[in-house]
């Protein structure tokens, strides 16, 4: 019997859930009505968070010139979206913590997680469209669907893993989980993503990153995240040869306003920023 997106996602629900705070400060920041000091009240009652978002907010991620001392400074001053992305970011992978799998090394997912963040905020900068922390935090999270799957479907994971291993033509792994189970990774992204009422342009990345055509909201922000999936792949592998990858979109560099003759240079210096960058983001984002 083929197991159906939503229950899978559900019987899931009691291992993997977002933190209070997250969920407060989503609802205040949806809520117009709502004001900075309230929401520096609800992090502040949060005393990890609290010490997180400092740490965060006084690095050179964000490079502000004055230091922040107290949240209430850190929320006026990063803004009230940009924190609620960053509440996300820097609790995700902590969320996933009681989620067993043995199909693949945690280190090495969020470790290709954070590349392809730092990938698409680099890459939102230069193009200047986009909110870079929302997309960081899009790009952050584009694979949990994976950790879904590996942890309620580990038999089909692991025929999907070994579908793309016997493939000869370096068969990607959304398409063996869909020739394997009949839907991917993404998609089960996607339906976590609205599960826990995510705002809207997180849960098109997440679930379209493979298919940026199917973008109807945010193709551009979309589009980002699926360029620095495999930009990410490229830094964590020490290449410059597209050949080296999986192919991008051949759209998807004109979607997000970049023209052909600056690819080659794009793709070197983003690579080597997020190279430099991954060592302080790993310790500011999993605790290393």
């Amino acid at each position: 019997m083929k197991t159906n997106i939503t229950e899978l996602v559900q019987g899931v629900g009691g291992l993997v859930t977002l933190p209070d705070v997250f969920i407060r400060i989503n609802q205040l920041v949806e809520n117009p009505n709502s004001t900075i000091s309230e929401i520096a009240k609800t992090i502040g009652q949060d005393p990890s968070f609290t010490v997180r978002l400092l740490r965060v907010a006084n690095s050179s991620f964000y490079g502000l010139s004055s230091s922040i001392d107290t949240v209430s400074k850190a929320v006026s001053v990063i803004g009230t979206s940009q924190i609620r992305s960053l509440a996300l970011a820097t609790s995700v992978a902590s969320s996933f913590d009681g989620l067993p799998n043995t199909l693949v090394s945690m280190e090495h997912f969020w470790r290709h997680s954070l590349y392809c963040a730092l990938v698409a905020r680099i890459l939102a900068k230069q193009v200047r469209r986009c909110d870079p922390d929302a997309v960081f935090t899009a790009a952050l999270l584009h694979d949990i669907g994976e950790l879904v799957i590996f942890n309620r479907l580990p038999q089909q994971a692991k025929d999907a893993l070994l579908l793309v291993l016997d493939s000869a033509d370096e068969l990607p792994i959304y398409q063996a989980e869909r020739q394997i189970m009949g839907f991917d990774h993404a998609q089960v992204g996607g339906e976590l993503s609205r599960q826990w009422k995510l705002p809207p342009m997180l849960e098109e990345c997440i679930e379209f990153h493979h298919d940026i055509q199917s973008a109807q909201r945010f193709p551009r922000e979309v589009t980002l995240v699926h360029i620095a999936n495999i930009l990410a792949l490229m830094a964590e592998i020490h290449t410059l040869d597209p050949d080296d990858v999986s192919p991008i979109d051949p759209q998807a560099w004109e979607a997000v306003g970049l023209k052909s003759d600056e690819v080659s240079e794009v793709i070197e210096a983003t690579v080597a920023e997020a190279q430099e960058e991954i060592a302080d983001a790993e310790k500011l984002f999993l605790g290393k």
